[in-house]
Formats: C-alpha cells, sequence, structure tokens
C-alpha cells in the first residue's frame, strides 16, 4: 500500500509532476485550493453579481459547476446558472441534458438550454456537407454565439467554461503553430470587458484532466462520458497527442506551456488593438465585420444542406 504523504492513509493517486501521493481527502482538498486561487485571480466577483457556467455535462464542466456553486451561494449572495447547448447530435447530447438538469435541480441552481434548432440547423445536418471544414468548427462558432447570448440576455457578468489544463496547453499550441496573434492574446479569461461579450473565465484551467476525472469519481459527481461522433475530425487531436507525449516524457511540460504563455500574455494585451466590435445587423452578436461569423457560417450550412 502507498501511503498519503500528508496523513498515512492509502493513497488515491500518485501526483507525477510534483511527486506527490495522495488520499482521496487530501487530493480533493488539493483540486479544490487551486480551483479557488484560480477564481481569485480571474474574476473580482460581488454580492449581486450572477455567474453563468457553460455545461456540457461532461466531467470538466460538471465537476467546474460543482465547484462554482459550491463556492458562491446564497450565503455570499452570488447566483450560478448553468447554461447547456444542444447541438442536435442524436443519441449523444439528450443523456448530458438530464444529468445538468438533474444537479440543477438539486443544487438550487439555474438551468437554460438552448439549441441549434433555434438557427435553424442541427449538427447531424452541418456535418455532412461541411467540405474542407471540421464539424467542430461549425460547432464551436454556434455553441460560443448561443453561449454569449444567453448569458447576455439572463444577466451574467462573468462566463465560466470547463476547460483544463490539456485543453488550455492544446489551445496556446495551437496558436502559435498557425502564428495567430490575435486569437492568442483573447483567450480566456478575459480581462477587458467588450461590447456585447460576456467575459469568460476558466477555474479548471491549471487542473490536467486526468485529475478532473479523478475528482469527479471521488465527489460522486455525475458525468457524461459519451463520445462525440464528430470528435475524429477535430484537428485539435493532434496537438493533444504531441503533447500527451510531451508530459509523458517530461512532466509537468503542460504546466510550462501555459506559464509561458502567461508570461507573455501582458505583452500582447498591450500591442493588440482594440477590436471596434458593433452588432451584427442580422443577429445582433457582437462582430467587427458586416456580418458576424455564426451568420455567415449558417449561410453556407444551410445553402449545402439545402443543395445536398
Amino acid at each position: 500500500m502507498t501511503a498519503c504523504d500528508i496523513c498515512g492513509r492509502e493513497a488515491a493517486t500518485f501526483v507525477r509532476y510534483n511527486g506527490t501521493h495522495l488520499c482521496p481527502e487530501h487530493f480533493m482538498s488539493y483540486v479544490e485550493r487551486r480551483v479557488k486561487r484560480e477564481i481569485r485571480k480571474q474574476i473580482d466577483v460581488h454580492r449581486g453579481d450572477r455567474i453563468a457556467v457553460a455545461v456540457s455535462g461532461g466531467k470538466d464542466s460538471m465537476v467546474a459547476l460543482r465547484l462554482l456553486s459550491s463556492v458562491f451561494n446564497e450565503r455570499n449572495g452570488v447566483e450560478v446558472h448553468a447554461i447547456t447547448i444542444d447541438e442536435g447530435i442524436d443519441g449523444y447530447r439528450p443523456p448530458s441534458v438530464d444529468i445538468v438538469r438533474r444537479f440543477c435541480d438539486a443544487n438550487d441552481v439555474g438551468f437554460h438550454l438552448r439549441s441549434f434548432s433555434e438557427l435553424g440547423v442541427t449538427m447531424d445536418e452541418v456535418a455532412p456537407v461541411c467540405g474542407d471544414s471540421s464539424p467542430c468548427t461549425y460547432c464551436g462558432v454556434f455553441r460560443r454565439m448561443l453561449m454569449n447570448g444567453e448569458a447576455r440576455d439572463i444577466g451574467a457578468r462573468f462566463l465560466a467554461t470547463g476547460h483544463n489544463l490539456d485543453d488550455t496547453a492544446q489551445s496556446v499550441m495551437m496558436n502559435f503553430v498557425r502564428g495567430d496573434v490575435d486569437r492568442l492574446a483573447r483567450m480566456a479569461p478575459h480581462q477587458t470587458v467588450m461590447p456585447g461579450l460576456v467575459p469568460r473565465f476558466m477555474p479548471l484551467r491549471e487542473i490536467p484532466e486526468k485529475e478532473t476525472l479523478l475528482y469527479a469519481i471521488l465527489s460522486g459527481t455525475e458525468f457524461w462520458d459519451g463520445t462525440c461522433p464528430y470528435w475524429e475530425a477535430a484537428l485539435r487531436n493532434q496537438y493533444r497527442d504531441v503533447i500527451d507525449g510531451l508530459e509523458d516524457r517530461s512532466p509537468g511540460a503542460r504546466y510550462g506551456i501555459l506559464s509561458s504563455f502567461d508570461a507573455i500574455r501582458p505583452m500582447l494585451w498591450k500591442d493588440l488593438p482594440r477590436s471596434d466590435l458593433h452588432p451584427c445587423p442580422r443577429c445582433g452578436e457582437p462582430t467587427v465585420g458586416d456580418s458576424c461569423k455564426s451568420c455567415q457560417l449558417l449561410d453556407r450550412a444551410r445553402s449545402r444542406i439545402r443543395n445536398r
């Protein structure tokens, strides 16, 4: 039996990047301390504020929702609301919606459901007509549009996402490789409130995916572990493999990527020109052009669906 380095009880996990063995209780405390620290670093919350959480029903978003709803509640006068997006993927999304709804009912969390069907499409219709683009391109743009719109409509001051350390390191690496400095600088957590955009923050950005999974299991958090049928087309998978390989050979590589990004981020903000955002004349979402990316992709998808 391997003992916990803190209390001597049987360890539940070995944290390879810092060399510690932790029992279930001390592992959960370890995760919770880091999440609370990230919350304090990223947002300044006041009594009466409303926080929205983007919740798919998967392990990461359910852990984020669980932790945020325990930190913010009626004792400190901060409301937590869950926003779930139904992309229209038969057999995949409905079970996770039920999980989120059950959690919200049991924990006095506001529940809000939006659907791609409001836009006149479903991902099951869009995926076959994506052409050279990945289905994830369409899905991501439409989801962000609906999440931001709902968060703004309910008066949320912040919008939390369940992105973990693995997700964040992959996003940083993807933007570096593409040379997309603007997108790199605009990654959450957001420090500046832009017109029409609810600033996003990421309470799990320093928690590795494996630790999020273990926390969900140890805490008894119900989550949906189904696999999206369109996941294989995502470019992100290639970066996941690369970073997993780096982490395997050099424990702490993901933290190295994140900390390097955080070190240069103030310089990116300093040189980044402020976007001249205005409401899209068609949907009202903020954009810098004549129409937003969501409306452009919707036009393309609807045309291709009609012409199939």
